[in-house]
């Protein structure tokens, strides 16, 4: 199959508001970790790699994950995640504003991820691990590349916390927030995916508690409610918010949050109603169908269609293997872009989330505007701020 050329792509380099932002084309970097923020701060280094996106026509860029204001935001997770960043306090917020003014100086618009890491700790005295129910999840069931570290965490004391400490994180999500507003972001995103603290209060596997925190799928969605809220709140009415969510988890990646569309509709319908504007549907193949006995629909389309509200594609856009397939192939560049663009006209999606493509080639959108031809990714750009 031949690959679209830059005249069939044109839709996906139309404008999009999501509130009160626009952007300008429907690409955006993915939110990806990169640890090159010592002592939690990014640096002149960390701001010359978003501004360089910018450079390169990317419609919208989403930061690395950014710890939250609670003690327990950011820590050892076992997966080599090291010196990341914090959006906490006056040095942060003054760091994150020279990131912010540089993107802006580009043309380019810029919003943070907010994230917990909540269960995902190796045991550790100074920010131990914090899930609702005190549960990891099965360590047999993790990625043989993380297996080991699972059952470390799996294998530790994790204590049960009070309602009380469930607030403290709230509010430590809306201080976050707030900052992110003095820091000049166009707008926010919540990390709820992949096992972290809102995806393990969403979780049957790890969310064992009774209400008002637990019980069944609408009832876990208390936490991340109260968190988009807090939110909200914090960055007002004119600001996008976006929510990452996903079936997989680090801890599974066989994990279901919601085995049929009706459970993702409990789950996501009370989230999307505390004030989310976009859905970002984390899958490790865009097209992957959530619920194949339904149809071909990705969980990006089930949640724009249970929602009402926008959602993004992601997972293996423009090569041919998922993230984690292998630790050190090379992925090859893919004509997936096709599938891409028929999905997003047919209205499936309204975004699409680029990420180790735009990790290794900052003009990764630019040359696919101008039919410029596409690098292989080499895992080995993950080392580097290119």
């Amino acid at each position: 199959m031949a690959s679209p050329s830059p005249a069939d792509l044109a839709p996906l380099f139309t404008p999009l508001s999501i509130r009160g932002l626009t952007i300008a084309n429907r690409l955006v970097m993915a939110p990806m970790t990169r640890g090159f923020c010592p002592d939690n701060v990014p640096g002149p280094d960390v701001s010359g790699y978003y501004r360089r996106r910018a450079e390169g026509g990317a419609g919208l860029l989403v930061t690395e994950a950014i710890g939250t204001a609670h003690p327990a935001a950011v820590g050892d997770t076992g997966l080599g995640e090291d010196n990341l960043p914090l959006l906490d306090g006056e040095d942060k917020v003054a760091a994150w504003a020279r990131v912010v003014e540089d993107v802006h100086t580009a043309g380019g618009h810029i919003i943070p991820q907010l994230w917990h890491q909540g269960p995902m700790r190796m045991p550790n005295g100074k920010a131990p691990a914090f899930s609702p129910s005190g549960r990891y999840g099965d360590p047999a069931k993790a990625a043989g590349y993380y297996i080991e570290q699972a059952r470390m965490i799996s294998a530790a004391a994790m204590p049960v916390p009070t309602d009380e400490d469930i607030a403290d994180v709230v509010v430590g999500f809306g201080v976050a927030a707030q900052a992110a507003v003095q820091a000049g972001f166009d707008g926010l995103a919540l990390h709820g995916a992949h096992g972290y603290l809102i995806d393990s209060f969403l979780w049957a596997e790890t969310n064992r508690r009774a209400p008002p925190w637990g019980g069944s799928a609408k009832e876990r969605t208390r936490f991340a409610v109260e968190v988009v809220r807090a939110c909200r709140l914090a960055i007002g009415e004119d600001r996008p918010l976006i929510f990452r969510f996903s079936q997989w988890k680090q801890q599974d990646f066989r994990a279901r949050l919601a085995d049929t569309p009706q459970e993702l509709e409990a789950i996501l319908g009370p989230i999307a109603d505390a004030g989310v504007d976009l859905f970002d549907a984390s899958v490790r193949y865009f097209d992957t169908p959530a619920f194949p006995e339904h149809g071909s629909l990705s969980l990006a389309g089930w949640a724009k269609k249970l929602t009402g509200k926008l959602t993004g594609a992601v997972g293996g856009i423009g090569l041919r293997s998922g993230k984690y397939d292998s630790d050190d192939a090379v992925a090859e560049p893919s004509n997936n872009l096709g599938q891409v663009l028929r999905r997003f006209e047919s209205g499936e999606f309204d975004i699409v989330s680029v990420g180790r493509a735009i990790l290794q080639d900052p003009n990764w959108v630019r040359k696919l505007r101008n039919g410029e031809a596409l690098p292989a990714f080499d895992p080995a750009s993950v080392s580097i701020l290119t």
